[in-house]
């Protein structure tokens, strides 16, 4: 009876889906028009690589191309599931066109997302290969071109896997023997061989200790800040017009900065015009459409590093003055308008739209890289963009949360250079990989306690069939031929299974292994980490206070004018620590006494910088005589006596 009221229920089940699914079909053949009118036009203009993987969608778009969208039962469907072929013939065994287009429409989208089928002219959505260096050009040119992207060193790949190989057996014996002797003091077994890894807390930077220094000077106009930074550096000359032949008169350093502030608080050009004195929109509009261009910018920010780079009170906030600690954290922020970066965020902004700014920040607080990116991108495919795009901060290591982390970026960053040490949320779940069976049971008769996970074997072979696709990835990123970005969300969205994708992620199973080794053995890298990403947290509540305007949404909806506010906000905000530097810097050297000046270098070193507290972000009120008259001529008496009913 059991069995037969189970079967019962299974029956039931699967109808009522049939049921649902026919109904959704019948939906979306009502619906088809409204897809179709702005989809198919854009299919039949496309131009797709008809050398894609998935060559029966291919078929099916070029009959949809020849036939000028008018499809009819001869139409290719190999493309389509099963149960998905029975659906678009209906129960008179009629071909049911509308249903088939919203179904090619569909398997397109999918496929283009994933990678199976690619577009020959596209920012995003060609073919892997395309982004790299030519194969033909890298063989024949290949000694010279290693060398000018420093890579002799992983130009024999058997001697650069015998190395990690040393490298990682001999740091499983240093973690386990400081285990074993006593030596880690903040770990602790639990039944089972799970362990709990204690760090004692950092403490987070203390600002309140530094704002107290800047108690003489607590209301400094951002337009101060601005200008002094611009008359030292003349950061405004980098906002250059892109044809001499045609420019007119270029516009004041005023103007420059007003722009400045219009786009880096979120004011805008009309409003930033209509509360300025000696601004015109017009102007604004001017700067914004011909001399702000987001390689100006970069450039006007660079400067301000640099300027700051030249000072010597950055560097006693560093841990070791040889190496350059970096990490980057994205920041959500809503958009007032249509954008395809934005998407719906419940979390973040209930039932508004956002999009991440991805910062980047070194162990100085010196913010050298900034970007827009959707608010569904994996934030690890920019991580080497902000790395490898500066001219100014070359880090050394760099951290980030959960966020930017994957073993193809451990293997990337390891090729690139710099050692990456992420906070990884849930740290006991993460693999460690050894290259044996028999290495294992080797750390277990050794009595380690941190071993590899069962099966969970490095697999090398694979590492050096691919090599030379991994050193032509390197080279392209590092000769500025593409942006990893690009290449890796275009890897992953071939679902792991590129050979290229899997060689880097396995071989980044050996450099995160090595880290994780080294983060249960080590406190002081712990504790770095932690140290560091609380500088990058800083900076995201350091750039909601200057981003005040417009409720803190973007009001731009392509990614260039996002990147261009972005990078305006990040100038302002570099300007404002450039100013902190040179005033703290100014307080040393007018403080009498050498105890007084080692007290101020503490409270500095044991802070932060990124102050603003005593910045006037929003202007001054003028309640000169004539700004409080009525300027709209109001008869209150009137005005009560008038009657809408």
């Amino acid at each position: 009876y059991l069995k037969i009221e189970n079967n019962f229920k299974i029956i039931k089940t699967e109808t009522k889906k049939k049921r649902v699914k026919s109904e959704y079909y019948q939906i979306l053949e009502e619906k088809y028009r409204k897809l179709q009118n702005r989809v198919s036009n854009i299919i039949k203009n496309i131009s797709f690589n008809e050398n894609s993987l998935n060559k029966n969608l291919i078929k099916a778009i070029k009959y949809f191309k020849s036939r000028n969208g008018d499809v009819n039962h001869d139409a290719p469907i190999e493309f389509l599931e099963d149960e998905l072929k029975d659906e678009i013939i209906d129960n008179e065994g009629k071909f049911r066109p509308k249903l088939y287009k919203m179904f090619l429409f569909e398997n397109i989208a999918e496929a283009i997302n994933t990678g199976s089928l690619s577009l020959l002219n596209s920012y995003r959505f060609r073919d892997v290969n395309s982004y790299m260096i030519d194969e033909t050009f890298l063989k024949e040119n290949k000694d010279e071109l290693i060398e000018k992207a420093g890579l002799q060193d992983f130009v024999d790949v058997k001697k650069v896997l015998a190395n990690l190989v040393e490298t990682t057996k001999n740091q499983y014996k240093k973690t386990n023997k400081n285990i074993l002797l006593g030596h880690n003091h903040h770990i602790e077994f639990r039944a089972g061989n799970n362990y709990v890894l204690n760090t004692p807390k950092v403490e987070k930077e203390e600002s309140n200790s530094v704002s107290g220094l800047f108690e003489n000077h607590k209301n400094i106009s951002l337009l101060e800040v601005l200008s002094v930074i611009n008359e030292n550096i003349s950061f405004t000359d980098s906002l250059e017009h892109p044809t001499v032949k045609y420019m007119k008169e270029r516009p004041l350093a005023s103007s420059f900065i007003a722009a400045i502030i219009g786009y880096g608080c979120n004011i805008g050009n009309g409003r930033m015009a209509k509360i300025s004195k000696n601004i015109k929109e017009s102007e604004l509009e001017t700067i914004s459409d011909w001399y702000l261009s987001l390689e100006n910018i970069q450039t006007a920010n660079n400067k301000i590093l640099a300027l700051m780079n030249k000072l010597d009170l950055p560097n006693i906030l560093k841990k070791d003055k040889k190496i350059t600690h970096t990490s980057s954290d994205g920041q959500k922020f809503g958009v007032g308008v249509d954008s395809h970066l934005a998407h719906y965020s419940y979390k973040y902004l209930g039932l508004g739209k956002v999009v991440t700014a991805y910062t980047f920040i070194d162990d100085r607080h010196f913010l050298f890289h900034s970007t827009v990116i959707s608010s569904t991108d994996r934030e690890a495919a920019y991580v080497i963009d902000g790395l490898m795009n500066n001219d100014v901060v070359k880090s050394d290591i760099h951290s980030t949360d959960t966020h930017g982390y994957t073993e193809a970026i451990f293997g990337a960053t390891h090729g690139f250079g710099f050692s990456y040490a992420p906070r990884i949320k849930n740290f006991r779940d993460q693999k460690l990989y050894c290259f044996t069976a028999e290495e294992k049971k080797e750390y277990e008769k050794k009595g380690y306690k941190i071993l590899p996970n069962a099966q969970n074997y490095i697999n090398l072979k694979l590492i050096e069939d691919n090599w030379e696709e991994v050193l032509r990835f390197l080279i392209s990123i590092n000769l500025k031929y593409t942006d990893a970005s690009q290449i890796f969300k275009r890897l992953s969205s071939y679902g792991k299974k590129h050979k290229l994708y899997r060689a880097l992620q396995e071989f980044g199973k050996i450099i995160k292994t090595i880290f994780l080794l080294r983060y249960i053995d080590e406190l002081e890298l712990r504790q770095m980490i932690e140290k560091q990403l609380n500088k990058v947290e800083n900076s995201n509540k350091f750039a909601k206070a200057v981003f005040f305007g417009n409720n803190q949404e973007f009001q731009y909806g392509s990614k260039e004018e996002q990147d261009k506010a972005d990078s305006c906000k990040r100038l302002i905000e570099n300007s404002i620590i450039c100013w902190n530097y040179l005033y703290l810097s100014h307080l040393i050297s007018k403080t009498n006494g050498e105890n007084n000046k080692k007290g101020i270098l503490k409270v500095i070193k044991n802070g932060s910088v990124v102050v603003w507290q005593h910045i006037n972000l929003y202007g001054e009120y003028d309640f000169s005589e004539n700004n409080l008259k009525d300027s709209v001529g109001f008869n209150i008496n009137e005005i009560l006596e008038l009657n809408f009913a």
